[in-house]
């Protein structure tokens, strides 16, 4: 998995916004291929447990009544390079200072509400595409 599989979530806000399919084709057009995909609501203590490495910071609460207050998609994702490009495709975690053209940018409206998650090292994707997905899930 090394360098060419990485873990996403489309997070609540862009799911109740109407974006995942927008989402999922600037994913594809940027030439990743959906290995896993899975739409489903995270419970809090599901929410709780994917974010434990947040546990400690002060945002921790609020992440995870976020990331439980409606369904999410999750998906791994495989290209050359994927963690590195796939944080440059969904920009800055503020959307105010996120690139034009990237995820967030088109369809974050705030830091915590932020339209997408990305892993940020190939050990997170793949933690975080375990957590979510079985071997008999993950094609490709």
């Amino acid at each position: 998995m090394a360098g060419n599989r990485t873990f996403t979530m489309i997070k609540p806000d862009a799911v109740k916004n109407g974006h995942i399919g927008a989402i999922l084709n600037q994913i594809n057009a940027a030439g990743f291929k959906i290995l896993a995909l899975k739409y489903t609501h995270l419970s809090a203590e599901k929410a709780g447990a994917f974010y434990e490495v947040h546990k400690e910071r002060p945002f921790y609460g609020e992440l995870v009544e976020f990331m439980s207050s409606g369904p999410i998609v999750a998906a791994i994702l495989e290209k050359e390079n994927a963690i590195e490009d796939f944080r440059k495709l969904i920009g800055a975690t503020n959307p105010a200072e996120a690139a034009e053209g990237t995820i967030r940018a088109n369809y974050a409206t705030s830091i915590g509400e932020n339209a997408v998650h990305g892993a940020d090292s190939d050990e997170n994707a793949i933690i975080e595409g375990s957590f979510h997905f079985a071997g008999t899930e993950i094609f490709g």
